[in-house]
C-alpha cells in the first residue's frame, strides 16, 4: 500500500483561512474514490522560514489508484489551493511505501 504525503508551510497571515479551505479540500481528495483515508497532521518544529507546517497523508488503494490520481484528479485539486493562497503556502509531495502495519490492542 502506498501513503501520498503532502507536506505544507503555511503562511501565518492564512493560517485560520488554509486550515478551513483543506478541510473542505481533504474530502475532495477522498471523493476521487482513489484513497481509503486521510490524516491532516500539524508538524511539531519551529520551522527556520516561520510559517506553520502541516502534512496530509493519504492512503492509496494501490499505486494504480494513486497513479489514477496524478493523471485524472491532481491538477484540478492543485490548482485550487495555488489560486486561492499562492506564494503563502509551499508543498511538496512524497510516496511511502507500507512496508508492514502494527498495532496494540488493550483489554
Amino acid at each position: 500500500m502506498i501513503i501520498y504525503n503532502v507536506t505544507i508551510n503555511v503562511d501565518e497571515s492564512i493560517q485560520e483561512q488554509w486550515l478551513s479551505w483543506i478541510k473542505e479540500h481533504i474530502p475532495q481528495v477522498l471523493a476521487t474514490g482513489k484513497f481509503l483515508d486521510a490524516k491532516l497532521t500539524k508538524v511539531l518544529v519551529d520551522e527556520e522560514m516561520g510559517g506553520t507546517t502541516y502534512s496530509v497523508q493519504y492512503k492509496a488503494k494501490s499505486r494504480e489508484a494513486l497513479d489514477a490520481y496524478y493523471k485524472q484528479d491532481a491538477h484540478r485539486l492543485r490548482q485550487d489551493g495555488l489560486v486561492k493562497f499562492g506564494d503563502k503556502m509551499l508543498a511538496f509531495r512524497t510516496e511511502l511505501e507500507i512496508i508492514d502495519e502494527y498495532s496494540v490492542t488493550f483489554d
